[in-house]
């Protein structure tokens, strides 16, 4: 048996629920192995460096997240556009954006090492962190911010191999990387006593770690995905077509972070252990999350293959299965989060208070992430039906524009950390009725548009 065939996955024929699943699962157990790189900074720093430490790294996550997600945006186009080639079966197109797709990884990756350098302590500020943090803060993400051109490079190649069902070499590659980072993390901050800098140096490494294998995977490809460094180069009609899906999607990921900086910057008025107790819960709710984003992946990647087909009729049962598992999985992981919260929280801190603030976002976000479900599988739906563009303004209007809106009204009136984290499950209700309707008003266009490449052939 090839290579190609063990870890391919056929998405236009055949029945479709086991192999979502196939494709899900590893993806959703990578991208827990990935979290894990920031979730072991934050435990090693609350055991052993102290909770000033551990805020100082919890409180950059939300900045990250909005300087990096325009570029793992991207990543989103270069997935889509491969996806449609394999499915429509152009050889040369898929060549192209693999070449281009590493190339943008790398440059992409050393524009914002230097954005991290220079902008980091002022954007920390506006953001209102603690001046007393500030320095840490500003430490941990210069250091971190050394790793993002392997972060980036790994982003789009993972993507090159998901849009073939490939989610399980990634998650291999992932949890070397992993091993890594915590061995890292141990020895930097206990041994070295290097604390912020430590953590954030052995983030870094295994950046690079999982770039080099997933790169060196890509290079070992016989079939269309194969990568020759000396062929690499950004072609402007492939990273054309890559923007066109991938900035809206960057946009709307940096857009969901703008507003989660604005949260953020309201729970840094409330004090270091709201802060800490706010963090651990939020690097919970991410492992809770990407089981919500696994159908999304998927939603998206199936969706691509079949329109590419011409096969957009396969498509509603992409969409009833991906919604099936969405709601039913992030639910029952989110409540079971929940009602481990004291034990898993406790991972995070010695200090029962910043246990009891974890708690009190856990309640009102982590029970909830079926409602995120349904929003993740209405975008990945519309995004492999090319219109990107349209989740982007949905979410802008339904999602990040209402949690701002929250946060300078009700959240002001009232000033409870309650009175925050509220906004999460009703901006997810909101953006993921409003993206549903979108899907079926735009549906009968897009499928005419797939099935015509069809006929024109016969």
């Amino acid at each position: 048996m090839s290579t190609k065939s063990r870890y391919e996955i056929d998405m236009i024929n055949g029945p479709l629920a086991g192999k979502i699943l196939r494709f899900a699962l590893p993806f959703m157990a990578a991208n827990i192995i990935q979290l894990l790189f920031n979730a072991a900074d934050v435990v090693v720093l609350g055991k052993f460096a102290g909770d000033t430490a551990q805020a100082a790294v919890t409180s950059t996550t939300a900045l990250i997240n909005l300087l990096i997600n325009l570029f793992v945006g991207l990543g989103v186009g270069v997935n889509v556009v491969v996806a449609r080639a394999l499915g429509s079966g152009d050889r040369s197109r898929i060549s192209t954006v693999v070449h281009t797709a590493i190339a943008v990884g790398i440059i992409g990756g050393a524009f914002l090492v230097v954005v991290g350098e220079v902008f980091a302590p002022i954007l920390l500020r506006l953001m209102g962190s603690p001046e007393h943090i500030i320095g840490l803060s500003s430490m941990y993400l210069r250091v971190y911010f050394i790793g993002l051109p392997g972060a980036l490079v790994y982003n789009f190649a993972s993507a090159l191999l998901r849009a073939q069902g490939d989610t399980r070499r990634p998650m291999y590659y992932l949890s070397f990387a992993g091993v890594v980072n915590v061995v890292l993390n141990l020895i930097f901050v206990i041994f070295f006593h290097w604390d912020v800098a430590g953590v954030a140096a052995a983030t870094a490494i295994s950046k690079y770690v999982s770039a080099i294998l997933v790169v060196w995977c890509l290079m070992q490809e016989t079939g269309v995905l194969h990568f020759a460094p000396a062929k690499m180069r950004v072609d402007w009609s492939a990273l054309k077509d890559i923007a066109r899906i991938g900035l809206p999607a960057g946009f709307q990921a940096s857009l969901f972070s703008l507003s989660n900086v604005t949260i953020q910057s309201a729970i840094n008025g409330m004090g270091e252990v709201v802060m800490a107790g706010s963090g651990a819960a939020v690097n919970i709710g991410g492992f809770i999350y990407t089981t919500a984003n696994a159908f999304y992946q998927s939603t998206m990647t199936f969706t691509s293959q079949n329109m590419g087909a011409g096969k957009p009729e396969r498509v509603d049962k992409v969409v009833k299965w991906n919604m099936l598992f969405a709601v039913a999985v992030p639910g029952l992981v989110g409540l079971t989060a929940y009602s481990a919260g004291p034990w898993l929280l406790g991972l995070y801190t010695n200090d029962p208070e910043v246990v009891r603030q974890g708690l009190i976002r856990m309640s009102l976000v982590s029970n909830f992430y079926s409602i995120c479900g349904v929003m993740e599988v209405a975008i990945g739906a519309l995004r492999g039906m090319g219109y990107s563009f349209v989740t982007m303004i949905t979410t802008l209007l339904g999602s990040c524009g209402l949690r701002i809106v929250w946060v300078g009204t009700v959240f002001a009136a009232v000033g409870s950390a309650q009175s925050l984290y509220v906004c999460y499950p009703i901006t997810w209700g909101v953006t993921g009725l409003v993206l549903l309707v979108c899907f079926f008003i735009l549906r009968p266009r897009a499928y005419a548009k797939a099935i015509a490449p069809k006929e024109e052939k016969l």
